[in-house]
């Protein structure tokens, strides 16, 4: 069985945060939603719960960071297309979040830009050419 993931995001307000990880993409599963949670699904491997402040507050006696101000990760999704990386941003504006709060990457071989959600959570979005990557690197390493 493949590994998975389970993101936990702490959200200011479930139905907005919600409706804003539908618009790009995420499905809700009700068997793991509530009224102080809504379990998104990614893919088959992929899960983010997000979470009132109240029930994140369950799992750590940590003070839940503003992550407006602060940062404490980068969540990097995959993307199967330059397109896809710019439609799925495009996706996350148009839902209410702000387009690259980081600067676009853009190698050739690599391609990726992020986008924040409404809570200020960033997401990076990233398409690379696996064959053309391994080319480069080969290239820098014997230069």
């Amino acid at each position: 069985m493949p590994k998975m993931i389970f993101v936990n995001l702490p959200v200011s307000d479930l139905a907005r945060a919600t409706a804003f990880y539908e618009a790009v993409g995420a499905v809700k599963n009700p068997q793991f939603s509530d009224h102080t949670a809504s379990g998104m699904v990614i893919s088959e491997t992929i899960h983010v719960m997000l979470l009132t402040h109240e029930k994140f507050s369950q799992f750590t006696t940590k003070k839940i960071a503003d992550s407006r101000t602060t940062t404490e990760v980068l969540i990097c999704l995959s993307a199967d297309s330059r397109e896809e990386v710019d439609g799925t941003v495009a996706k996350a504006t148009a839902a209410g979040g702000r387009a690259d709060p980081g600067p676009t990457q853009d190698y050739g071989f690599m391609y990726g830009r992020s986008f924040e959600d409404p809570d200020g959570h960033i997401w990076e979005i990233m398409w690379m050419d696996l064959e053309a990557a391994k080319a480069a690197m080969s290239e820098a390493a014997n230069a």
